[in-house]
């Protein structure tokens, strides 16, 4: 399979990385070469299928990962996913400390990817969990708070009230872009506690 184009963002997003980027830049070509296509999203770079979120790569002080959105759906039968926390819905992660921890996952991780576009070609998705009473959930949320760990704990940390107002906020938009878009806004507001009309 050819390597798709590379996403001028991901390449200065390269430029700028102080810890990581010689795995980043081990596995890169790996999603590349998986057909996904890449692109730059919650100032990370995010691989799609068809405009679907498909894998991000996140960076952690001990470890960087790459998330799968739908890992709950994706065969693994090496049992190399991991879970990210014990409130994760459906996304899994792959874990790596070293370029050779990459080498050595260069299968798993073409075989997750071509699973993954098998899935959203499919249409599959992962059965929705009922929140506390928030409300529900735009499906754009629940990718933002599984790509962004730090987003999920300030989340989880508003109170129901803070919780709902945000909820209404997003679901009032019709597209998703608009929904992603207000998140986005957001996202700096939740990250420091506050509510929508706080």
């Amino acid at each position: 399979m050819t390597e798709a184009p590379k996403d001028p963002r991901v390449a200065e997003y390269v430029e700028g990385m102080r810890a990581w980027r010689p795995e980043f830049e081990a596995l890169r070509p790996v999603l590349l070469g998986a057909g996904l296509e890449e692109d730059f999203k919650w100032r990370k770079p995010c691989y799609t299928h068809g405009g679907s979120n498909v894998v991000i790569f996140q960076p952690f002080k001990d470890l960087c990962a790459l998330l799968f959105f739908k890992g709950a759906l994706l065969e693994d039968p090496d049992g190399a996913l991991r879970e990210q926390g014990e409130n994760t819905r459906s996304a899994l992660r792959l874990e790596f400390r070293s370029v050779a921890d990459v080498t050595a996952a260069k299968g798993t991780i073409a075989a997750l990817a071509e699973d993954a576009i098998r899935v959203e070609q499919a249409g599959l998705s992962v059965p929705k969990r009922a929140p506390d009473d928030d409300g529900p959930y735009p499906d754009e949320l629940y990718d933002q708070l599984d790509a962004d760990p730090a987003l999920r704990d300030a989340w989880e940390r508003l109170t129901p009230g803070r919780r709902r107002g945000w909820l209404l906020h997003f679901n009032g938009a019709k597209q998703s872009k608009t929904r992603v878009a207000r998140i986005e806004r957001a996202t700096p507001r939740i990250l420091e506690g506050f509510g929508m009309h706080d």
